[in-house]
């Protein structure tokens, strides 16, 4: 968990950004091109979508609406100067990564049509099919969260600068495949029931939320590069630690609670003796 390293007297100069200094327009090719190219190709199928009555039903306009904010959000979180910032701040870094990681997934996901005609054995299904396997998006947004924060990785991730362009990238791909399994908005390759993928979001907030209550709890500061620190907003690096620690740990509850929900579900249809209907 990296961040660009930036001069102690630049921190020094602006120890209390704003709102309006965090937004400020940092672009970054790296996530901008992608996220446009995404959007045009999203925006131009919708149109087409749209002519037809059957595509109208399958692409009603909340899920335009969901996905632009979305993209709207992707691009406050990457092309601000927020990301600039963040060596002065662990919680502003985790901020960030944690609306890529819980905000920004779900409403892509639930922006996708219905019924998006996909062949299973070959193909763009084949190869969906495969890195939406439960198991397999489990593996991947595990060894995400787990090898970027534990100390050995964090500090080899700074001394190699590695993290700065990787991290976030990774933790919104990682996330798009959780967040994938989750909602399951490809059934055509996805034939999880309701009760597995309950089962599965609660095991996929298990690895974050561990993280999360270590920096909470944990009496001394885990990071090499922030125990002298110069932190925003005048807080101690332990108090940056906690604070991150709690943001993760909200950041973590909505899945946490949709898992829920998906398990009771499951439940409810046991006890009914009858088979949840997809």
């Amino acid at each position: 968990m990296s961040a660009p390293i930036i001069s102690a007297s630049e921190v020094a100069a602006n120890l209390n950004p704003t709102l309006a200094d965090l937004l400020a327009l940092r672009p970054d090719p790296l996530m901008l091109v992608p996220a446009l190219i995404v959007a045009a190709l999203y925006f131009w199928r919708y149109v087409q979508a749209r002519r037809t009555p059957e595509g109208r039903q399958r692409w009603p306009v909340w899920k335009p609406i969901l996905f632009s904010l979305g993209i709207l959000l992707l691009l406050l979180t990457t092309q601000s100067r927020a990301s600039d910032l963040t060596s002065g701040s662990m919680a502003l870094y985790m901020g960030r990564l944690m609306v890529l990681a819980e905000v920004v997934p779900p409403l892509l996901m639930l922006g996708i049509p219905r019924n998006v005609k996909l062949n299973a054995r070959r193909g763009l299904g084949r190869v969906l099919g495969v890195l939406l396997d439960p198991w397999v998006a489990l593996g991947v947004w595990s060894a995400v969260i787990i090898f970027w924060n534990i100390p050995a990785g964090f500090n080899a991730s700074v001394v190699t600068n590695t993290a700065a362009a990787l991290l976030p990238a990774l933790y919104l791909l990682s996330s798009l495949m959780v967040w994938a399994v989750v909602l399951r908005p490809l059934p055509a390759v996805q034939p999880a029931s309701i009760g597995s993928r309950g089962w599965f979001g609660l095991l996929a907030a298990l690895p974050m939320m561990a993280v999360g209550m270590v920096w909470l709890y944990s009496p001394d500061v885990l990071y090499t590069p922030y125990v002298n620190a110069l932190c925003l907003w005048n807080l101690t690096p332990l108090d940056n630690q906690q604070l991150s620690g709690w943001i993760m740990m909200l950041a973590g509850v909505p899945a946490l609670a949709l898992a829920f929900i998906q398990l009771f579900a499951w439940l409810i249809a046991l006890a009914d003796g009858g088979t949840q209907r997809e």
